[in-house]
């Protein structure tokens, strides 16, 4: 008796091809909105915008729930998309805003304090957007523009804070930078939703610079 007659075929089965997944919505236009309504409402403070008129506070529950949660989850949609370069983008950024709101609780009077904590932080996140500044020269000039006008507001936060204490008037200068951040974030939110809507109304957003 042969070896093939003394037992069953042994070879697998075909399996079928797995189902493409289906595809969902970008979720960048809400990671950017995110991020700019935040980032504008801490920036506003940092400028003294709020000064004699507000408690500097308006953007902790936003920090938490909008630029918070809602860019982290704008990140995990990014992953599922199978785009590298915005899940770790939006999920840092929502990451360090759920960060930020839990050490601005932790602490008293940490927005007014003059220790160096948050020049740390920021120092620590813009050695990513560094890298992340770099790769996004990549995807188009729109998303460049955020990040570079990111750059210059974190190099701005750290030196405030590392010289003035925070108080003075290159932190200032950085919410004025955080203001221009926000609004070309908030610009490129509006392209991306423009443009996956595909009407009429199109939003440059410039060619990648490499």
């Amino acid at each position: 008796m042969s070896v093939s007659e003394d037992r069953e075929d042994v070879a697998p089965a075909v399996q079928p091809a797995a189902a493409a997944a289906a595809p969902i919505a970008d979720p960048a236009p809400l990671g950017l909105a995110a991020f700019a309504l935040t980032t504008f409402l801490l920036s506003a403070h940092a400028a003294h915008w709020m000064n004699g008129n507000a408690s500097g506070t308006a953007f902790l529950g936003y920090a938490f729930a909008y630029g918070g949660i809602a860019q982290l989850l704008a990140g995990m949609w990014e992953f599922r998309n199978r785009n590298v370069f915005g899940a770790t983008a939006f999920s840092s950024y929502g990451a360090f805003w759920l960060g930020l709101f839990v050490w601005l609780r932790s602490v008293p009077n940490a927005l007014t304090a003059t220790g160096h904590d948050l020049a740390w932080i920021v120092l620590a996140f813009a050695i990513f957007n560094t890298y992340m500044l770099l790769m996004s020269a990549q995807v188009n000039a729109a998303v460049f523009g955020v990040f570079l006008t990111l750059e210059v507001t974190e190099i701005l936060i750290v030196a405030g804070n590392f010289l003035d204490g925070g108080l003075g008037g290159i932190s200032q200068a950085s919410g004025y930078a955080g203001v221009l951040t926000a609004l070309v974030a908030w610009y490129t939110s509006m392209a991306g939703i423009s443009n996956g809507l595909a009407g009429r109304l199109r939003i440059p957003v410039g060619r990648p610079l490499l």
